[in-house]
């Protein structure tokens, strides 16, 4: 396939992207961001919000600070009590106590006020990136990785990810700086002391260090099986129908539990993970608090340190297990977390992979990239599917500005294949498909939109009135424009809904059947008023008079435009300016219709075969 010449710049960032997702995703899924990304991901949202952040912490080490107060002045009144002082002097240490705990409560709260804000706003930044990210995915990305993989991405891994941001990530943090701020009391107090409690916790070290090398993979692996999961819980779902038509259901249940015994298996993998750790850490936690009062009891023997200095220590050892429990508990959701967040920022890593293969890359210059003029050319243009067999063979085809192509054939001669790319939607594995010069599948996905739409059966009504549905395609579209546009496709319905375009559609309003959705859908594309329309058998779902009418009605609206059709029924090659045959993935001939059935060949057998025997008319779609 021709390619625009590529910028060393537009290179180094799609190498980047390649290098920093995960090498090897599982197949069928989406790559999954690398650490580097993960972290310069998370460097960039807190860089968004940078005064909340900084507020955080700063509220969290006066929390922090004001922790320590309590076994310091505790220390201070058991030298007090064994040195004979007074009652008032140990009544106003106590006081003390009381303050610092109370300053510590209000600190405390405030940061995890803030630490909230920080983590809901940040979340929303989340959700609509990536939403933005997903919707400019091309589709043949969406289509080769599936709705489950994109869908538990999109939910299950951003409200994970969102949950540490909001909660997780705070309340490490605090409890991170508690821990600093105490192992940093100990060493004021008596350095020695503070040594071996230090020493005491190299076993939590260890039972951290071998749970992290394994946690990792562990959770990545167990989000793939849970977007595989979804992905056929999502196919039974929707083919709820044609399952129960062919008698398939004790196939697909099997299939299901085979996908729900790998989620078992990988959630049992993370679970034995924290079986480990979390014993491992509990009697790690009484190591350095018997070291210190061992080592501080022989000292006080010789005079070295007071009573005070030996308990405060302790206490202090002592309540380091409240943070570093907090910590290690979190260790375990912060994998899964980061593995979420690793997943969500895949989309990333797809979207710049995609750019720099076709030489694209956000706010660089395209000026080589505008089409000249809306020709389409094809040339010797070869495709399959992966390591398929060739779906399309060494096919030629040159479509004018204006022209209304129609390209018929029987099933499986390639006519969709071609239509996708056409529409930009597949790159061709050898040869070209332009538009006015320009690479089709090079066009960035809003002057490819622009340039070329492509209308398949397949339709969609999105939750919501009809006026939010048709603005889909035109957001500044007017009342009257969007109520033409109905009309213009036939979509009589329409003037007799109760609320009009405020009615709402889908479960709870309005339901669409087929051909009524299809002319909803017919009708975006008038909005929509691209250069080109390709039509792959979009009239399929409706019945003859209706689809008879809505193409009529359709070629008066795209008078003037590009029309390429996929054509189901052979009245409508016949209204075209020419007519392409397809036969095993070539294009075996192409003329105007009356041209084609004087040459008596392949298309004048297929239309006089049509005409002749009009109750079983051949579908040649």
């Amino acid at each position: 396939m021709t390619q625009l010449p590529r910028t060393k710049r537009s290179q180094r960032r799609a190498r980047s992207a390649a290098s920093e997702s995960h090498p090897e995703p599982p197949p069928g899924h989406l790559p999954v961001a690398g650490p580097r990304q993960v972290r310069r991901a998370a460097a960039h949202l807190i860089r968004q919000d940078t005064r909340a952040f900084t507020a955080m912490i700063v509220f969290n080490a006066l929390a922090a600070a004001a922790g320590l107060v309590g076994p310091w002045l505790l220390g201070r009144i058991i030298n007090t009590v064994k040195d004979g002082g007074s009652v008032a002097t140990v009544d106003r240490l106590a006081l003390g106590i009381l303050a610092g705990a109370v300053a510590q409560l209000l600190l405390s709260r405030h940061a995890r006020y803030l630490g909230h804000r920080f983590g809901e706003r940040t979340l929303a930044r989340i959700r609509e990136q990536f939403v933005d990210r997903a919707l400019a995915l091309p589709a043949s990305v969406v289509e080769r990785a599936g709705a489950g993989d994109l869908t538990a991405r999109g939910t299950t891994d951003v409200a994970t990810a969102g949950q540490t941001l909001r909660d997780t990530g705070p309340d490490v943090f605090v409890a991170a700086v508690q821990a600093l701020f105490i192992l940093g009391a100990v060493f004021l107090l008596d350095p020695l002391l503070g040594a071996c409690g230090v020493l005491g916790l190299v076993g939590i070290w260890f039972a951290t260090r071998w749970y992290l090398r394994r946690a990792h993979t562990a959770y990545l692996e167990e989000g793939a099986a849970h977007s595989t999961l979804a992905e056929v819980l999502a196919a039974n779902a929707s083919g709820a129908r044609t399952v129960e038509a062919f008698g398939l259901r004790e196939r697909r249940v099997a299939d299901s539990e085979e996908q729900i015994g790998r989620c078992v298996a990988a959630r049992e993998r993370t679970l034995f993970l924290r079986s480990v750790l979390f014993p491992s850490i509990d009697i790690s936690y009484a190591v350095p608090v018997v070291a210190v009062l061992i080592v501080g009891g022989v000292l006080h023997e010789q005079g070295s340190v007071s009573l005070g200095t030996v308990v405060a220590c302790a206490l202090y050892l002592r309540q380091l297990s409240q943070p570093l429990d907090t910590i290690l508990q979190q260790v375990e959701h912060l994998q899964s977390s980061t593995a979420s967040f690793a997943r969500v920022e895949g989309l990333a890593g797809t979207a710049a992979v995609e750019a720099g293969a076709v030489g694209t890359v956000e706010g660089e210059g395209r000026a080589e990239g505008v089409p000249a003029d809306d020709r389409i050319d094809v040339d010797g243009v070869c495709f399959s599917y992966g390591d398929g067999p060739q779906v399309l063979r060494d096919v030629d085809l040159s479509v004018r500005p204006g022209e209304r192509l129609a390209i018929v054939g029987p099933s499986g001669a390639g006519k969709t294949t071609l239509s996708r790319l056409l529409a930009g939607i597949d790159a061709p594995v050898k040869g070209s498909v332009t538009v006015g010069r320009v690479p089709i599948a090079d066009l960035p996905p809003d002057r490819l939109r622009r340039q070329v739409v492509l209308v398949t059966q397949e339709h969609h009504v999105f939750l919501g009135t009809v006026r939010d549905n048709l603005r889909i395609a035109a957001e500044s579209a007017t009342d009257s424009e969007l109520r033409a546009a109905l009309t213009s496709v036939g979509a009589d319905w329409a003037d007799g809904l109760e609320d009009g375009l405020d009615t709402e559609l889908g479960p709870g309003g309005r339901l669409l059947h087929g051909a009524e959705a299809q002319q909803l859908a017919l009708a975006r594309v008038v909005l929509a008023d691209p250069h080109t329309v390709i039509l792959d058998e979009a009239t399929a779902l409706l019945d003859p008079t209706t689809a008879r009418h809505t193409e009529r009605a359709l070629a008066a609206v795209l008078h003037g435009r590009t029309v390429i059709a996929i054509a189901h029924r052979l009245q409508t090659a016949h209204d075209a300016d020419r007519v392409a045959v397809m036969e095993d993935g070539r294009v075996t001939e192409l003329g105007a219709h009356d041209d084609l059935v004087s040459a008596d060949g392949a298309y004048a057998a297929l239309w006089h075969s049509w005409h002749s025997q009009p109750e079983e008319r051949p579908a040649f779609g």
